[in-house]
């Protein structure tokens, strides 16, 4: 047991030699308890050279050593939660050398990240990630026909998020073989360890006894009473003496409380669950700080250290009864695209009916994913099958995409992975109210990094940019609204758009309308009453500047429309980038105001945030009599 930060020692070759997990996998399984001394060391001494966490790493010493030594990373994956407990795992992952460079500038991050290593499967800075992007990875592994496993580590504290049950929701209702390791440090769960658990640990992670669970099972299910009592008889009787009737009964295999520190029971576990099929949990009991007194006396103190040295410095509403609703455009699309391309899958939180998926999910069920009602899963999830390979969609509500705001930002965006969001109920809903308005979306992800974010004007446009959209090759977002469009007819040829460039739909004189989205219809009505041009920007993000920089050369006033939150929405970007250029121009922005709208019709709606075409008209003209300017048209 140390009781101080040692120095480096000069004779440490086991270590010295591991440059990569492929090197841990050549020894011999009883040089391990030396490896893990020697990590243990290596891990104390670096952090007191840089700062940085270091009290849930070495509590995690034995498990990192035994993950990489049975199974075969990276092309296994394995999915860290949280992030502060991986700093021995980039030991062993070729990082060594450069573990002096933890938390400086250009030096190794404090967490996993993808473009660092090959073996940092999934970016984490925050809790109860790892369950979700594990199983995305695990389920895309599976649909490429790949035989790679994946296992989520999770710590107790972590597994008190709702995001993590989501997850061990969805997976026991999945064919994953996915492993979960709940890392149980006692700072949450209570241990029940001892003689009869240990026993029972060993029996339970056997290939003996997890087969004859399985005959029991194939010959018991022809007897259901017989099967039912026995399979209870099991449960109960686990649940006398572990904490793991919870995880059976939501599907998983249970496994534990093991000794996290004992290297050859966690390798013998580890090996046999990694051929096991259907989703597991394995319970390990280990401790905080573990091989430094300070640190096992007081976990929560010795969580991070400091640095031991001086420090571095809308559409209007119409009654046409046959129009086609945007969400079954969509639902029209997904087909059509997932037709052309076998990696495409779908995710939604529960919204499938009226998010227009039924069909698709009807036609393709084994790439549906329905994830319950769960949006931070659902992004998650699908972050974790683009780290992998797949092209997933996120169909979302708007409003219901606000829940999962902060894994748009660190799971997708952050890591600029291929997801496609097609947001629905953008804007006002009308009866539904202000709780169901997608009233800030365009705010919230035109300030996230990576972004490309469309705004279709009309039902053909939301099909091109859909697809123009899924091929872009990071985050993006086409948001569209509840209900119909104007009726404009949609092209079944699909074309790509190019990012980030609108059109010219009506030529005028000395005011220029930039149209954001489905006021389109609206914006050409107002226009052709003031002799204005219409612009159909299509982006809000990237913005096309080409585009507005004509519009101003041409026109005396221009005016920005959406619908959406005026605050940091489109008109904003519009404003910013003239203040950007040092360019001074008389500007209007049409949207939503600093209020919430109550429930009406749509078009009440519209109309009460003067974002009908008499409003529109009406607010160009009294703009322009603000200004001192009179119409040029004759109209």
């Amino acid at each position: 047991m140390l009781t101080e930060i040692p120095r480096l020692r000069p004779d440490t070759p086991l270590l010295d030699s591991i440059d990569s997990p492929a090197d841990l996998r050549l020894l011999d399984t009883k040089q391990l308890p030396e490896l893990a001394k020697q990590l243990r060391e290596f891990l104390l001494y670096t952090v007191g050279q840089t700062g940085g966490h270091f009290g849930a790493g070495l509590g995690v010493v034995e498990l990192t050593i035994a993950l990489h030594y049975s199974y075969n990373t990276p092309d296994d994956r394995i999915v860290w939660d949280v992030g502060h407990q991986t700093y021995p795992h980039k030991i062993l992952t070729s990082r060594r050398e450069r573990m002096h460079s933890m938390r400086l500038k250009d030096g190794l991050t404090p967490f996993p990240k993808r473009s660092e290593s090959e073996f940092d499967t999934f970016g984490v800075g925050h809790s109860s990630t790892s369950i979700s992007a594990a199983l995305g990875m695990d389920l895309a592994a599976k649909h490429m026909g790949n035989d790679n496993r994946a296992v989520a580590v999770i710590g107790d504290g972590a597994m008190t998020a709702g995001m993590a049950f989501e997850a061990l929701n969805h997976t026991a209702h999945t064919d994953s073989d996915l492993l979960v390791v709940l890392n149980d440090n006692n700072m949450a769960i209570s241990p029940n360890v001892g003689g009869l658990a240990t026993y029972l640990s060993k029996v339970w992670g056997s290939n003996f006894y997890n087969s004859l669970r399985k005959g029991s099972k194939q010959v018991l299910t022809k007897i259901p009473h017989a099967w039912d009592f026995a399979r209870k008889t099991e449960e109960h009787f686990k649940g006398f003496i572990s904490p793991g009737t919870l995880f059976e009964e939501m599907g998983f295999n249970y496994i534990g409380p093991v000794d996290g520190h004992d290297l050859k029971s966690l390798n013998r576990y580890l090996k046999n669950l990694r051929n096991f099929k259907g989703p597991k949990l394995l319970h390990i009991i280990t401790k905080k700080g573990k091989g430094f007194e300070p640190a096992e006396l007081d976990p929560v103190g010795y969580h991070a250290l400091s640095k031991l040295e001086p420090k571095l410095q809308p559409t209007a509403t119409t009654s046409a009864p046959k129009r086609q609703k945007y969400q079954d455009i969509f639902g029209d699309w997904l087909i059509d695209m997932a037709a052309a391309d076998s990696k495409l899958v779908a995710i939604t939180p529960a919204m499938s009916g009226g998010s227009g998926m039924d069909r698709y999910a009807a036609t393709y069920p084994e790439r549906f994913f329905d994830v319950a009602i769960a949006e931070q899963h659902a992004v998650t999830v699908a972050a974790g099958m683009a780290c992998d390979g797949l092209k997933p969609v996120v169909a979302i509500y708007s409003s219901f995409l606000q829940r999962a705001y902060d894994q748009l930002i660190h799971d997708v965006a952050l890591q600029n992975l291929d997801v496609t969001f097609a947001i629905d109920r953008a804007g006002m809903v009308g009866e539904d109210g202000p709780t169901h308005a997608g009233a800030y979306d365009l705010s919230f992800m035109r300030c996230i990094p990576n972004m490309v974010i469309a705004a279709p004007s009309d039902e053909n446009e939301c099909r091109q940019l859909l697809h123009s959209c899924y091929q872009y090759p990071g985050p993006a977002a086409v948001r569209y609204p509840r209900g119909t469009g104007p009726g404009s007819a949609v092209e079944q040829t699909m074309q790509l758009l190019p990012i980030g460039k609108g059109i010219e739909s009506l030529s005028g004189c000395q005011v220029a309308i930039l149209n954001f989205g489905t006021l389109h219809a609206s914006a050409l009505k107002a226009a052709q009453q003031l002799g204005a041009s219409v612009c159909d920007m299509r982006f809000v993000k990237p913005l096309d500047t080409a585009l507005i920089e004509r519009m101003a050369a041409k026109h005396e006033l221009l005016v920005t429309l959406e619908e959406n939150s005026l605050m940091a929405g489109a008109g904003s970007a519009v404003s910013e980038y003239f203040n950007q250029q040092g360019t001074i121009i008389p500007m209007l922005q049409l949207g939503l105001t600093d209020h919430y709208v109550d429930h009406a019709k749509h078009s009440e709606q519209l109309a009460s945030e003067g974002l009908d075409s008499a409003g529109i008209e009406a607010s160009i003209r009294q703009r322009l009599q603000l200004l001192g300017l009179k119409l040029s048209s004759a109209i």
